[in-house]
């Protein structure tokens, strides 16, 4: 794989195409949710297409205080696994080969959707991320770039910037890999302790709780829905010993509009007892957005939302979301 290990834009260029190119962004220290993108980048491309990954540790993502030094960097194992899951070449440049005249004077604004969230804890974060993506698809043309939906308002604002930009590019979402215990996949997993690691689990629980919260209420809501209130049926229910289910039911139909807010209220529960654990976790946001633009869902939300978190634990801070769907028929 040595052989195409490419350090220069220059390499990259000469890089011959042979038919769809897709394109993993990274920046190293892989591990297997790296090797699950480079596996789908290479059954999207083809037998015939060509994957390329980049490795590179943007600068412009870390802001006063972050992790830039401590970032692990692992080329040799990030290669190994690289080729082993089937790409191509490796792109691995330099800081002054992707910032030649020092840090960017002209830079990609995330706009409002990138003061959310992660952009209101780590201020211009996303306009250095959204700079660094839109260098390296010039670089390497690609006709894919896949993404991993971890990062979901990450991939969310490269969408927009593909699509407010024009670029020529499809971008795929490839779905979170976790680990047995339920743990996103982060390179940032091997700075957790032991003791560390069985807090931070929290952060999956919690979002699977609200999962669990949308999928009961919605299933007393299709219920209530499916057979209406009537003296008939109150009477039957009664008889069977139902009355408090009936109540239950039309209860959560009358209150549908609520649902957000009962999956939120799901997930901060895991998340408040696992503040006082020891160590504790300490909640930075856990917020039900819109995945359009990652405003707050409201009362009355319906359609795709994403569920998502982010906490430190020790040092380490994590973060993590999962898809819900919100409507009649969720």
């Amino acid at each position: 794989m040595n052989g195409l290990l490419l350090d220069t834009s220059e390499e990259l260029l000469k890089l011959p195409r042979t038919g769809r190119r897709a394109v993993v962004m990274t920046m190293g220290a892989l591990h297997e949710g790296h090797a699950t993108l480079i596996r789908t980048a290479r059954e999207q491309a083809g037998p015939e297409g060509q994957v390329v990954v980049t490795v590179f540790v943007n600068p412009l993502q870390f802001g006063a205080g972050e992790d830039l030094d401590r970032y692990p960097r692992t080329l040799d194992a990030d290669l190994r696994i690289a080729e082993d899951a089937g790409a191509d070449a490796v792109f691995a440049p330099s800081v002054d080969e992707v910032y030649p005249g020092g840090d960017p004077q002209v830079r990609i604004s995330a706009g409002p959707m990138g003061e959310r969230l992660e952009g209101a804890t780590r201020p211009g974060h996303f306009d250095g991320m959204l700079t660094v993506v839109a260098k390296l698809l010039h670089l390497t043309r690609p006709d894919l770039a896949l993404f991993g939906q971890k990062d979901a308002q990450q991939l969310a604002l490269i969408r927009r910037m593909v699509t407010d930009l024009n670029f020529p590019v499809e971008v795929v979402g490839v779905p979170t890999v976790r680990e047995e215990d339920g743990l996103a996949l982060s390179s940032r997993n091997r700075y957790l302790s032991p003791a560390e690691r069985r807090t931070a689990l929290a952060l999956s629980r919690a979002l699977f709780a609200g999962q669990d919260r949308l999928a009961a209420q919605a299933a007393l809501r299709a219920r209530a829905e499916a057979s209406p209130a009537s003296d008939e049926r109150a009477t039957a229910l009664a008889r069977l010993g139902e009355i408090r289910a009936s109540a239950d039911a039309h209860a959560v139909s009358a209150a549908g509009s609520g649902l957000p807010d009962a999956v939120r209220a799901a997930a901060h529960h895991v998340l408040q007892e696992a503040g006082r654990q020891e160590p504790p976790l300490v909640l930075d946001y856990l917020a039900l957005v819109d995945p359009q633009d990652f405003s707050e869902a409201g009362p009355g939300f319906t359609g795709q939302a994403v569920l998502a978190v982010a906490a430190k634990v020790g040092t380490t801070r994590l973060i993590d979301n999962i898809p819900l769907e919100f409507g009649a028929h969720a």
